[in-house]
């Protein structure tokens, strides 16, 4: 791990230049399309979305996408290139959560390609994307299996040499999502500084935001049940087994009556007789 922050501004005007990027995109893409519906009222978040390659497949399938990037340089990219094809419903939008930034806004979809490895605490990140969502809205997440290391040149920036899916699939749980499952959605062939080609496979995990857990504003999850079933109260029927017992049909707390039998006045020992069609 190397926590120096990689200069992704002086990047950006060559990251296109690369095919092995604009293949990953694209495949990334095709295994997302294959696991979401995307819908023309669909309004989508691109987290980390860089210079577009993912945000500008995306924008003609939904009704609006948002690329957020901490690159100042990325982003100008991205707008000089949907300015270019026409994509009216693209916005752009910088945040660098190292800086304390937030997710901000709510939406049917949010996709990070190949950035969680650039986020030091996932955990927190997950809980803001969740808070974004609009239930039953989903999240994907495009990133590396375990690399040891070697599928960047320069790890400046890299908190996470890829990811054990288990162990991110119990952080997508425990953050509050449901249905989740992941697929290989690409492969990534390279050669090492040794001069030997090693494969890398990106790994696409996605979840459903599960209703019955929310968080507050401290991030902090709060389990919430099933809201409770209001309760009807029991009536048993009253069976007539006698002329004595009257019928109840409705009221808070019915009870039988009772057959009238003699009674005591106030005169202890002393009954009164059977009063005739009345209870007492």
């Amino acid at each position: 791990m190397n926590v120096e922050k990689r200069d992704f501004d002086k990047e950006a005007a060559s990251w296109d230049e690369d095919p092995h990027r604009v293949k990953l995109a694209t495949d990334i893409a095709t295994a997302i399309s294959q696991q979401i519906t995307l819908k023309p009222d669909m309004d989508v978040l691109d987290f980390g979305c860089g210079t577009g390659l993912l945000t500008l497949r995306m924008a003609p399938l939904v009704r609006s996408i948002t690329g957020v990037d901490s690159s100042r340089g990325m982003l100008n990219v991205l707008r000089e290139k949907a300015t270019k094809q026409c994509q009216t419903n693209i916005r752009v939008l910088q945040l660098d959560p190292d800086r304390g930034d937030t997710v901000t806004g709510q939406y049917d979809l949010i996709v990070s390609t190949m950035t969680f490895h650039h986020i030091e605490n996932v955990e927190v990140l997950l809980g803001q994307l969740h808070g974004a969502i609009r239930f039953p809205g989903y999240l994907c997440v495009a990133d590396l299996d375990p690399d040891q290391g070697q599928f960047h040149k320069d790890n400046a920036g890299v908190f996470h040499f890829g990811f054990e899916r288990t162990t991110l699939r119990q952080s997508f749980m425990q953050t509050g999502f449901a249905g989740i499952k992941d697929v290989t959605a690409a492969e990534v062939v390279k050669p090492m500084h040794n001069g030997e080609i090693r494969r890398f496979t990106v790994f696409l995990m996605v979840g459903q935001k599960d209703a019955l857990r929310v968080y507050d504003k401290g991030q902090r999850m709060i389990e919430r049940s099933e809201p409770r079933k209001s309760r009807q109260p029991l009536r048993s029927p009253l069976t007539l087994t006698s002329p004595f017992h009257a019928l109840v049909s409705s009221g808070p707390d019915p009870k039988p009556a009772r057959r009238p039998g003699p009674r005591r006045s106030q005169k202890r020992n002393h009954y009164l007789p059977l009063s005739s069609g009345r209870t007492p």
